[in-house]
């Protein structure tokens, strides 16, 4: 489905990480780009680099993804410049560890399931409308292992995240019938500054450029849910399988994520 001239892509949380590496992969393929991000700063270096690679051009949009009057007023600027894109990835995304019984941390748990759920939807529904009146299309969402099932310490990543699967398997059967693919991505461990403070070992990680590979493969193919690396699509589905007394007794005292408020 990509265009001989370079696919259309649009990326939120694209300064950094995965979304950067994304970008990285598609500049390489003479794309068009709309990047998202709240560092604007650190979105016109990318871009600047991205153009040397090979992209057709770079559209910034520093927001957050929680604003959804800014996400439409970005994507109606990109769909006005560069016209209705090929794949539009949702991958902002927050990490840190939430403990229910600390007040302040309810302002944190907030704030996770803002960006990390209702994001993603507000990501996506400018471009809806007329990707379905064109017929095709990916709207790729960026998932996690820790949603499939509850992490101690992590009470609002791992929500949010099993949020993000249930609402993009939904959002994938009503795109069905207009030709438009949902694509859902769980990646285990990325090498990204999420993952960069995590004080316990994270077995099978990835460096974000091989990921982003992996995950473009899958995004082109129109996979309909994939856990990438595949390795930790192995442990996944053995997780899913344990019974919650065996999975209590191995997970209770598992390594924290550190408590800290999302910047």
């Amino acid at each position: 489905m990509t265009p001989a001239n370079g696919p259309k892509v649009f990326i939120t949380g694209a300064s950094s990480g995965i979304g950067a590496a994304l970008a990285g992969f598609y500049a390489d393929r003479s794309a068009t780009l709309g990047l998202a991000a709240r560092r604007g700063d650190h979105l016109q270096a990318l871009a600047a680099k991205l153009l040397s690679r090979g992209a057709r051009t770079v559209h910034c949009y520093p927001l957050d993804v929680a604003d959804a009057d800014a996400l439409r007023n970005a994507a109606e600027d990109f769909t006005r410049q560069a016209g209705t894109p090929d794949i539009v990835i949702a991958n902002a995304g927050v990490s840190s560890g939430t403990l229910t019984e600390h007040q302040e941390d309810l302002a944190v748990i907030r704030r996770i399931l803002e960006i990390n759920v209702f994001g993603m939807a507000a990501t996506f529904s400018p471009f809806i409308p007329a990707m379905q009146q064109r017929g095709n299309g990916r709207l790729v969402g960026i998932a996690s292992v820790a949603g499939i099932r509850g992490l101690p310490g992590a009470e609002a990543y791992s929500a949010s995240k099993a949020a993000a699967i249930a609402y993009l398997e939904s959002l994938r059967l009503e795109m069905r019938p207009s030709g438009v693919k949902v694509v859902t991505i769980a990646p285990g461990y990325i090498e990204t500054p999420m993952t960069a403070i995590n004080p316990y070992p994270m077995p099978f990680m990835l460096p974000a450029k091989e990921a982003a590979r992996r995950f473009a493969r899958a995004i082109e193919r129109g996979t309909s849910y994939t856990v990438i690396p595949w390795q930790m699509g192995v442990v996944a589905k053995g997780l899913r399988l344990l019974p919650n007394w065996l999975y209590d007794r191995l997970f209770t005292n598992a390594p924290r994520k550190p408590r800290k408020l999302p910047e």
